[in-house]
């Protein structure tokens, strides 16, 4: 059997290859050098104030990083290999063994073996030079352009919800390796499953080095033993137990394990788990039509999800790096995040292409809970261009990705990287690096779906904001209705962090009033995106009036976040079929920040906007279709009521009562009697009609002024609105801004 061995790392930093560091600290493995020595060198906290813009920080982009650990003496018996083994190091570095160099690699996402030569008891020294990241010559300096020449996740370099700090390190499991003269490489269960899904056959195989025999065992989620199979051999399985996304079935999962027996003896085993389903984009309903006028132009991409021949609705979230630090993320920080997105009714992570390639923990726990999985090469804004070396590490990297990821269920597709078709990235489906992965994708996994980039013709990104930018300043009530896309992959609405994620950045009476200077700056509240975004105060202002403390800034704009929010996921519901998919920016974030488009704080903390969310992505509400957020007394209050149904299930008949709640005192409106509604499908309701009162600080009584004036008088002269749609489960309530 295989044996690991960990070591103790120290790391020091130089000013060029080859020369003594000025000092050694210990190192965490799986970790990140520049993080342990900020650490090792007590410098401030990176994460508070405006110390990530300290000298002392930006000067380590530049350095030369060296690992050092002893390889301990290891007893062989005969026929045994020793291994030095690392699963990833970012990004470019030489491997040394006592002082000889073994190995020289660049590229964070692929394995390096090395044999250690066993003879002999002295302890052996192993040291690892890692180079400083690479910065692409054309690039504009400090900047994301940097990226544009290497596998390096871009949004290290810098973006508007992440700050500028360049990792390197061992960030993934790094170890030695005791292994039996025969040992098992790796294994590749493949399958076909009938048009009716009545039969599996399964096709196993493993590469053996050396001579010996391998023996399959599938076990069923009771752990009852369903078949045994030899090397190269394929087997059925009737009526197999399929695998489903969340809130369309269960994610249920096969497991096995692979023995290789020598003379009778068992000398190494592997285990995994088989997700049995089928998975296709197809074209939505209606783009074949597109576009009307000839000579007939490209249709929108295929983007439904059909899923063991079931259409699903894409509701989900653009998953980022947890951690600013990729080699500190660990499975309990997954775990966390994943099962959030259970409660909040998700069914897909867009994995965005400007990050990291997740450790394998990820991809696990989204088989184990039914979380699709599309899944973007590390391209992101930039114009990769087609050099050899980027062209050659790119195909090493993608290879190594295909091969560990495409044994997941969770996996639905490929896709080349984000928003590379664009006047800002300038590449086009004639890009060789696209071409390439196209390719790699096809050649090494051809059953599972692959997309260019993000998005592609049909498909939307943005807006960002609760109400449009440049000078259009309409809220997304009166711009989703009359959007036309079959996929919202990128939409967004800003908040304020929450009170304690603000607190771990500064002290609260330096947060307010909430100024734009060097430490907001940092944490993203000003010049984040397109000028004071993400704080946006001038929206909230307009609003809500003068604030009197942050609290009043959290709250106003947190509900700003998560009524837009719920809009946008309930609209692009109620235009399915044409439209297939809700995926908003962003679900997470890696540090905190003082406002972005998160829904969840650093390091997994729900705003109040999550919970929205979650009501708007059940697979079974009542639904109101509302024209703007603010109203007036006098004016006419409409709505247009939708029963949105996703999954397999059906709505039977039934009635939903409306009411609308000023202050103290409840308006009903009107009782809908619904009839079923069948599975996957929409019911379009009736439009319900109500003349506001007039009120005037919670009496009704008085006149109050329409349009411009009442904006102007609207500031600190306002209370919420509630619309409740009641239907049992189904119930669905608005929290809207009236004017007294």
């Amino acid at each position: 059997m295989k044996n690991k061995y960990f070591l103790e790392w120290s790391v020091g930093l130089s000013e060029a290859f080859g020369e003594e560091p000025v000092k050694m600290v210990k190192a965490q493995v799986p970790g990140n050098a520049n993080l342990d020595w900020l650490v090792g060198t007590n410098m401030p906290d990176w994460k508070q104030g405006a110390n990530v813009n300290l000298n002392q920080i930006k000067e380590l982009e530049d350095k030369w990083w060296l690992y050092e650990a002893q390889l301990p003496a290891i007893s062989l018996e005969v026929g045994e290999q020793l291994f030095f083994v690392t699963e990833g190091i970012d990004y470019q570095y030489r491997i040394f063994i006592n002082g000889q160099e073994a190995a020289e690699h660049e590229g964070m996402f692929s394995t390096v073996e090395v044999p250690v030569d066993s003879s002999g008891e002295m302890e052996r020294l192993i040291q690892i030079w890692i180079a400083p990241s690479p910065k692409d010559e054309l690039g504009t300096k400090d900047t994301r352009e940097e990226a544009a020449q290497s596998c390096k996740p871009a949004v290290s370099y810098g973006w508007d919800w992440h700050p500028r700090l360049l990792p390197v390190g061992i960030w993934e499991e790094t170890y030695l390796e005791v292994r039996p003269k025969a040992y098992l490489k790796n294994t590749n269960i493949t399958y076909q499953l009938a048009e009716d899904y009545s039969l599996a056959q399964v096709h196993f195989a493993a590469e053996i080095i050396g001579d010996g025999e391998v023996v399959f065992t599938v076990y069923d989620a009771e752990a009852t033993t369903v078949l045994n199979a030899n090397n190269d051999e394929t087997k059925e399985i009737e009526k197999p137990k399929l695998w489903w996304c969340n809130g369309y079935g269960e994610p249920y999962l096969y497991s096995f394990k692979a023995v290789l027996m020598v003379d009778g003896k068992v000398i190494d085993e592997e285990v995994g788990t088989i997700g049995f389903r089928t998975i296709k984009l197809v074209m939505n309903e209606g783009t074949w039509e597109e576009p009307l006028n000839f000579p007939k132009g490209r249709s929108a991409a295929p983007i439904t999800i059909e899923l063991n021949g079931v259409s699903i609705f894409g509701k989900g979230s653009n998953w980022v790096n947890p951690e600013v630090f990729p080699g500190t993320i660990t499975r309990e920080r997954y775990l966390e995040l994943i099962d959030l997105a259970l409660e909040a009714n998700f069914n897909i992570f867009r994995v965005w292409g400007g990050g990291i390639i997740n450790k394998k923990d990820f991809y696990e726990l989204c088989d184990e809970r039914g979380i699709l999985i599309w899944q973007e090469f590390m391209l992101s804004c930039n114009d990769y261009r087609d050099s050899e070396h980027y062209l050659e590490i790119l195909e090493q990297e993608a290879r190594s990705i295909i091969a560990r990821l495409k044994g997941h269920p969770c996996l639905a597709i490929w896709c080349g990287g984000n928003e590379l078709f664009n006047n800002w990235s300038k590449m086009t489906d004639q890009s060789a690096a696209l071409r390439l992965l196209n390719k790699l994708c096809y050649e090494l996994d051809k059953d599972r779906p692959y997309l260019m980039t993000s998005p592609v013709f049909g498909m939307a990104h943005g807006s960002y904001t609760f109400r449009y930018l440049g000078g259009d300043n309409r809220e997304v009530y009166e711009v989703m209705p009359q959007a036309h896309n079959t996929a919202y992959t990128e939409f967004g609405v800003p908040s304020i962090s929450n009170l304690e994620t603000c607190a771990a950045i500064a002290p609260i009476e330096e947060l307010f009033p909430l100024e734009e200077n060097e430490m907001t700056i940092a944490h993203h509240a000003f010049g984040a995106w397109m000028g004071a975004t993400w704080s946006c105060l001038d929206i909230l202002e307009d609003y809500f009036g003068t604030a009197k403390c942050l609290e009043d800034l959290i709250t106003w704009s947190q509900w700003q976040q998560g009524e837009g929010l719920k809009c946008i996921y309930e609209e692009a519901r109620r235009q399915k079929p044409y439209c297939s998919m809700a995926i908003n920016w962003c679900y997470n974030e890696p540090w905190p920040t003082l406002a972005n488009c998160s829904i969840i704080n650093y390091p997994s903390t729900p705003k109040k906007s999550f919970y929205d969310v979650a009501a708007a992505c059940r697979s079974q509400l009542v639904s109101a279709r509302i024209p703007k957020f603010s109203w007036v007394g006098g004016e006419i209050f409409s709505i247009d009521l939708w029963l949105l149904n996703d999954g397999r299930e059906l709505i039977p008949a039934g009635n939903a009562k409306v009411e609308l709640q000023i202050g103290d005192k409840i308006y009903p409106m009107q009782t809908w009697d619904y009839e079923e509604v069948m599975p996957n499908e929409n019911l379009e309701g009736p439009t319900l009609r109500m003349k506001l009162p007039e009120v005037t600080q919670g009496k009704e009584e008085g006149v109050i002024g329409l349009g411009q004036n009442a904006a102007k008088r609207s500031r600190n002269e306002w209370q919420k609105m509630t619309l409740a749609i009641k239907a049992g489960e189904m119930s669905s309530e608005y929290q809207l801004h009236f004017l007294v």
